[in-house]
């Protein structure tokens, strides 16, 4: 039975994804910027509290200081990321200074 030719129309193999590719794009920029925030965020928050033990006596500023540094820095790289798109284009992470 597999041998006979069927009357059924064969369908056309369908793309895995049908989004656009601006929206790829956006929703990687997204995933890297929210994921960045977590992991920076999260470093932060534990030097910071590393250090309110071992220096501040338990204080709590410098566990907020550390959050707010690894979020900031999250922060400005995502949005360098929304800007001028993607940052490593075949430099290996090195900036690129023209005169």
């Amino acid at each position: 039975m597999a041998d006979t030719p069927s009357n059924e129309p064969r369908l056309a193999p369908v793309a895995p994804s049908t989004r656009p590719v601006s929206e790829a794009l956006l929703n990687d920029k997204w995933d890297r910027a929210i994921s960045s925030a977590v992991i920076r965020g999260s470093l932060g928050l534990s030097f910071g509290v590393v250090f309110s033990v071992l220096l501040f006596k338990r204080r709590r500023w410098p566990a907020l200081v550390g959050l707010g540094f690894g979020l900031g820095r999250a922060y400005e790289e995502a949005d360098v990321a929304f800007k001028n798109g993607p940052t490593r284009s075949g430099t290996n992470g090195m900036r690129l200074v023209r005169s």
